[in-house]
Order: structure tokens, then sequence, then C-alpha cells
């Protein structure tokens, strides 16, 4: 049996303190709010309750972050592809920021197992001073369970009309693309983190984060070889890619961390999901 689970999640400022309101539709929702940061920060943990996707499973995600509220989402475990039915699987998001609001988007790592067809859709609009962290980490296969990627196709979908766009599909038998060293070069896990503004980023702080950015990912461990680069006067990109997900997934906490400080002016507090 597949699923077609759909979440809107509506966040709003009021008196001081952001607040969610969600409609559901299947196993998709999230769990109490929290507010480990003060009230106008709306803590939540997205839930799908089945673990993962197959053949003909649908997941649309809908978050609109209002004016001037800040909201933090992620998920308390991996989304898993599992082997297709024949049938493909979708996760598709969409996030709309308004005037001033900020969001991060930060569900934990997708996997992508083997003998799956699968497609992951990110797509975003950022009013004027609208502020957006997110990242995608992904796995491919299981290579140390001896499960490795080594049949299916699993495709990548980034879109910011008008700003950014980034669309992959990776088959396993493309052997030329999964090994060679123009592609991901024998790495089985590939990761973005992106920081999108609705106004332009001053260019001498684009500078200084592109070179406080860089110092870190030099002093990171050698199996993750990483970038940071900013594609336009709007964002800042970092792209990596590791054997397995475990180190890519510290540089990258690591990193946020330093986003959030810098660009957001909030401490690197992680939730406490992150921990458990």
């Amino acid at each position: 049996m597949s699923w077609h689970a759909q979440l809107d999640l509506r966040y709003g400022l009021q008196a001081g303190k952001t607040s969610v309101q969600f409609s559901h539709d299947g196993p998709l929702r999230i769990l109490k709010s929290l507010y480990p940061e003060g009230p106008g920060i709306c803590h939540n943990v997205l839930v799908h309750p089945p673990g993962g996707l197959v053949g003909g499973d649908v997941l649309d995600i809908s978050v609109e972050v209002g004016a001037g509220a800040q909201a933090l989402v992620t998920t308390p475990g991996a989304t898993r592809f599992y082997k297709t039915n024949g049938q493909p699987a979708l996760q598709r998001t969409r996030l709309q920021l308004q005037a001033g609001a900020r969001l991060e988007w930060l569900p934990l790592e997708a996997i992508a197992y083997n003998a799956c067809d699968a497609a992951n859709e990110l797509q975003m609009e950022l009013a004027p001073d609208a502020q957006l962290l997110t990242w995608d980490i992904t796995a491919l296969g299981l290579p140390l369970a001896g499960q490795p990627f080594v049949e299916g196709v699993f495709s990548q979908h980034i879109a910011w009309p008008g700003h950014f766009l980034e669309r992959g599909r990776i088959r396993a038998d493309d052997h030329l693309l999964l090994n060679g060293q123009l592609g991901l070069a024998g790495q089985r896990c590939m990761a973005s983190l992106v920081y999108a503004c609705g106004s332009p980023i001053p260019r001498t702080q684009r500078e200084a984060l592109l070179e406080s950015t860089q110092l870190l990912l030099e002093a990171a461990p050698a199996e993750v070889m990483a970038g940071v680069t900013a594609p336009n006067a709007h964002m800042l990109v970092l792209r990596g890619l590791a054997p397995v997900v475990e180190p890519a997934m510290q540089l990258w906490k690591t990193v946020w961390g330093h986003w959030r400080s810098s660009l957001m002016g909030l401490p690197a507090q992680r939730p406490r999901i992150w921990s458990m």
C-alpha cells in the first residue's frame, strides 16, 4: 500500500512569540512545539511514522513562515528511500518565507537504499530580508552494512526561482559519475549546506564568511572533501563528499553553527534531539 501524505506548517509571530498552525493528511506530522531559545523561535520535530518511502509513496511538505517569525525544523532520524516496487517514490518540500522571516530547515540525512527509484525535491521562496539555513545530506546505499548502491536511481532537485537551480540524477550503473574524479570520486555521501537571504548579503560579509568557513574546512577530517562558494549576492553554498554520513554530518553541524552565529546573530545551540 502506498501513501500520499501531506503536511502544511504555517508559522506566525504575535506578541513576540512564534507559534505554528498545521494540518496533515496521512502519516506525516510534527511533535509538540519547543522553545529552548525563548518564545521568538519555535522548534519542531517532523516525524514520518512509517520510517521510510517505498514505491508509490509521496510526501508533500509545505512550510510558510510569516513576517518576522522564526522557526527551526528537524527530524529524529534519517529519511529512507527503500527498494522500489516498480513505482517511484517522491518527497517534495516547499519553503515560503515572508519579509524578515527566518527558517532553519535541517532534516537529518536521506538514505537511498539499493534498487530504489526516488526523488527528493526542495523549492524555496524568500521575501526581502528573509533568511533560510538549510542542508541536504544524502547517503547512497549502506556500504558499511554490506548494502552498496549498485542498482536503482536517485534524483535531487533544489530550486530558488531566479537565483539558484541544482538538479541531479544519479544512476547506480553510471560508474563514471559515481567513481570518476570529476564525479563523486568513489564517495557515497554527498552534502550541501545553503544559506539564502531575500536581500543581498553585503560583499564584505560574504567574503569574510567564505574565508572563515574555509578555515573550518581546512581543519576538518581529510576524509571529507568540501568547498564553499557564493554563487550570487544572496547565497552561500557549502558542498561536500564523504565515504559515509557521519564525518560529513559533524562538519556540517560545525559550519551551520558558525553561519547561524555570524549571519543570524544566534548561538550555535544544537537541537537536543540531535544528541539522542
